[in-house]
């Protein structure tokens, strides 16, 4: 089985299969290059890493890096004794039956990548002859976004080596001249902050970073393997208030517009927050804290309202209300009495939210809706697209919704198309302890309209972007690229048009003839940030269509991917390597969904699954792993690829670093959790035949209320009385509430202990895996699900780690584990230990004697 490795973090329980890590003196990456290339807002960058075989015999050599999650990867090459090795973006399905064939002939597979909140991993391996050299070179572009008044690129580096010739070069041009230039992150501080030279130039700037091998070991999440951190280039353009900056080259345009010096419009906005169970704890918390916030800073001209939601509804006040002193402070009362119960009723709330804003129209002002929520709608209305369809009827184009998704058990999907169908965006809240911070960064986003209803109108132009935007907020950008009609420069004529405060109609255009960018440009640029600008939006685009306008789309949007050699959703890059080795097919993930494991084929595989439902893929996805409260706790499993199977454990720590993990032989019966003052428990059975996770989950509660789910359904018993779910509908009996949501997932609330259990299906196999969203309030519970976050430190780390765990050293293993609790797996790293040194009690203490 290939060996993979994904470096991210990880809180809860998992269940796994144990993954081998190299010994570090095997190989040496003797040169780490990063090189970016910044023009226009527009970034190119190649990745270069060169490593040799140290040894005297034939080794496997990983390549393994982090790109932005909002980048395409258009190039990659291997280097290997003279031969170069190209990589070919070829449509889905092509790369896809190359994959199938590879399965067929029974090779060997692994993941070459994952998500996380703003990157993405790229993973590859090549096998190197005994003191041989490879050149691993990958290129990826992304066009920059403009928030909160300026540019961020995004550099993750983590060798994981030290690097005798390790560099970081960025240079940027922008015609309209560079206002400044910063370089954050934490490889910008301690000793690696003189590592780091700047220079800036009018319309230039560089960037420089070149640490010492002793350098390398000096940040905060640096160590003998080297460098772990990311450095973030921020800068912004000098700018004016007329059209702001067009460049022109070859046939094709790009315009940026950002005006500043505009007055504000006042605004109306509704917050709809959710209150349902599942925000309990530390995300009702945060939420509370950012709303705080938020109502501090709304100006006294602006009008809000706000409403918390369950099954039921809860005002603030019926209608919006001036943001006075007086009304701010009675809101934030209310704001910190927000308290977690009940079911989802996400209809209703975003039809109450629409209702206030329409019975409020201000001449002269922006409205805003913003929707909060963690997971699905449960009660009311529960079918997705007639939400939608209720939704975009009620707001009918008057305002944007803006839906904001807490963790990773809400339907991202859902709330993508919610946003876009009402001109909006839709972003995922991570469960880190900085969710307040980017619930109240987002609004920072759009807390102050400059403009509204602007049409870019580009005479003399065709094949545009989109040109048309709802509302134009201080800080961001509006891009709009296409191509120029014959090439004529004399006839191009760019305007825009857009209302400003007071109703009043704003026109912006230019007195004199574009100027030609060429010269400054390199030829096909413009067009390639044309194509990576219309590749996206028809991405957005086709997720609000269907049948054939849906199949339309999708098809212009792959010919430009592969026109343009772009990693999207729709191609796939296929990596041929030295002859004796598999090909690998590279497909790029999807925000908002989790990868699934497959270890058949040495193909790599990197896929986007576009479909809702659970079930069989035909490749690997990876995605986001996450960071659950404190007082969460999952059970997870992988499958592994022989008959025997071996559990893997794997504990989530009071911090950021690595769990650790341990493991289980055989098929048992396992404590999930005991809670004997109020009669509940609840046991899992592992499954040896499917090799994989629980075949069954019982919940008992008292003597008389049992919870039978396996991976084909649940069945609710109450004395006599049996109850099997079939619909989304709430089932309850006595204490329990047991809600189905589609075929893969059931939430079950037994008083104030709340479960997920999620079933994944692989291979023709079901199993099922428990998430504990909320531990009873009495501290006498017991079992697996409530073992306490592991507290440990390094005290050692060569030749071998070691770790003291309660106050004990013992020497531990790096090894990796996969996260189902997020449907598709997220392999990850842990410290590799025995049961005795992780367990608070003999690990027969945790076996029960019958289901």
């Amino acid at each position: 089985m290939r060996r993979t490795v994904v470096p991210l973090p990880l809180f809860g329980l998992l269940l796994a299969v144990a993954a081998a890590q190299p010994n570090k003196d095997d190989w040496d990456i003797y040169s780490f290059h990063i090189n970016s290339t910044v023009t226009s807002r527009y970034a190119t960058t190649v990745i270069t890493s060169r490593v040799a075989n140290r040894m005297d015999e034939s080794k496997e050599i990983e390549f393994h890096v982090q790109i932005p999650k909002n980048a395409f990867i258009s190039k990659f090459r291997m280097f290997i004794d003279g031969q170069v090795y190209d990589g070919v973006v070829k449509t889905k399905e092509q790369a896809q039956q190359q994959y199938t064939d590879a399965v067929s002939r029974g090779q060997s597979a692994g993941i070459v990548s994952s998500v996380g909140r703003t990157m993405e991993e790229f993973k590859t391996s090549v096998n190197v002859a005994a003191h041989k050299k490879v050149t691993f070179e990958l290129t990826y572009e992304e066009l920059l976004k403009r928030t909160h008044g300026k540019y961020e690129m995004q550099i993750h580096a983590r060798p994981m080596k030290l690097v005798k010739d390790f560099k970081v070069d960025v240079h940027i041009y922008e015609k309209a001249g560079i206002s400044f230039i910063d370089v954050k992150g934490g490889l910008s501080t301690k000793a690696l902050a003189n590592a780091i030279t700047k220079t800036h130039q009018d319309k230039q700037a560089w960037v420089n970073f070149s640490p010492t091998e002793d350098q390398q070991k000096s940040c905060d999440s640096c160590g003998e393997e080297g460098m772990n951190g990311d450095l973030v280039i921020v800068y912004d353009v000098n700018r004016d208030n007329g059209l702001g900056d067009i460049k022109t080259s070859a046939g094709y345009f790009v315009h940026h517009f950002a005006p500043s010096d505009l007055p504000r419009i006042s605004k109306n906005v509704v917050f709809v927050i959710d209150q349902s169970g599942s925000m309990h704890g530390k995300k009702m918390e945060q939420t509370r804290t950012a709303l705080l916030h938020i109502l501090n800073d709304l100006a006294e001209d602006d009008f809000f309202g706000l409403i918390s939601f369950d099954a039921e509804i809860i005002h603030w006040k019926r209608e919006l209300v001036q943001a006075t002193s007086a009304n701010l402070e009675i809101a934030k009362v209310f704001a910190r009495n927000i308290r977690d119960r009940g079911s989802t009723d996400i209809n209703a709330a975003v039809l109450e939210g629409a209702r206030m804003l329409n019975a409020h129209p201000r001449e002269g002002s922006a409205s805003i809706l913003i929707l909060l929520t963690d997971g699905d709608p449960t009660s009311g209305v529960t079918n997705l697209e007639t939400i939608q369809s209720n939704v975009k009827q009620a707001i009918a184009d008057k305002f944007p919704l803006y839906c904001l998704g807490f963790g990773f058990d809400v339907n991202f999907e859902f709330l993508e198309k919610m946003s876009l169908q009402n001109n909006g965006v839709a972003r995922r809240i991570y469960q880190d302890s900085d969710a307040d911070l980017q619930l109240k960064g987002f609004y920072e986003e759009v807390a102050t309209p400059l403009l509204t209803d602007v049409t870019m109108i580009y005479v003399g132009g065709a094949n545009l972007t989109q040109t048309n935007f709802s509302q134009y907020y201080n800080g961001s950008e509006i891009v709009v690229a296409g191509e120029i009609i014959d090439n004529n420069i004399e006839t191009f004529i760019p305007q825009v048009v857009a209302i400003s405060t007071e109703r009043r109609v704003k026109t912006f255009n230019t007195n004199t003839s574009v100027d030609s960018s060429t010269g400054t440009v390199a030829d096909g640029f413009l067009q390639r940030v044309w194509a990576y600008l219309t590749v996206k939006q028809l991405l957005e685009k086709q997720l609000l269509l269907s049948g054939s306008d849906k199949e339309k789309v999708k098809q212009e949007a792959l010919e430009l991917s592969l026109k343009y050699s772009f990693v999207t959703p729709l191609t796939s890059m296929v990596v041929t390597k030295p002859e004796g080795e598999n090909t690998e097919v590279l497909h790029k993930p999807k925000e908002g969904e989790a990868p699934q494991l497959q270890l058949h084929s040495s193909t790599y595989v990197l896929d986007y699954d576009e479909s809702d439902d659970i079930g069989v893929h035909s490749a690997p996805i990876v995605d986001h792993a996450y960071d659950l409260p404190v007082d969460d706790v999952e059970l997870e499993a992988v499958m592994p690829t022989s008959v025997s199977v071996t559990h893997r454990f794997l504990l989530k720590t009071k911090n950021l670093s690595l769990p650790l993990c341990f493991e289980i032989s055989g098929a048992m019966i396992l404590k999930l959790l005991h809670h004997p003052s109020k009669e509940l428990y609840v046991n899992g059975e592992l499954d040896s035949e499917t090799n994989g996770g629980f075949s069954k989950i019982f919940i008992h509660a008292g003597s008389d209320q049992h919870i039978e789910v396996d991976p084909n359904g649940c069945n609710v018993r109450r004395g006599q009385t049996a109850t099997q779910l079939t619909t989304n509908d709430p089932v309850t009996t006595g204490s329990i509430t047991v809600t189905r949501h589609g075929n893969n997932k059931f939430s079950i609330a037994v008083e104030d202990m709340r479960l997920v259990i999620l079933v994944h299906e692989k291979d023709g196999n079901k199993f099922l895996w428990p998430v504990l969203l909320q531990k009873p309030s009495a501290n006498n519970t017991d079992g697996v699900l409530a073992l306490e976050p592991a507290d440990y430190e390094e005290v050692e780390s060569s030749p071998s780690t070691k770790l003291r765990i309660k106050g004990r050293v013992t020497d531990v293993t790096r090894s990796t584990a996969a996260d189902y609790s997020i449907v598709k797996p997220v392999l990850l790293d842990c410290w590799l230990t025995s049961s005795v040194d992780v367990l608070d009690k003999p690990l027969n203490d945790y076996i029960a004697p019958q289901l």
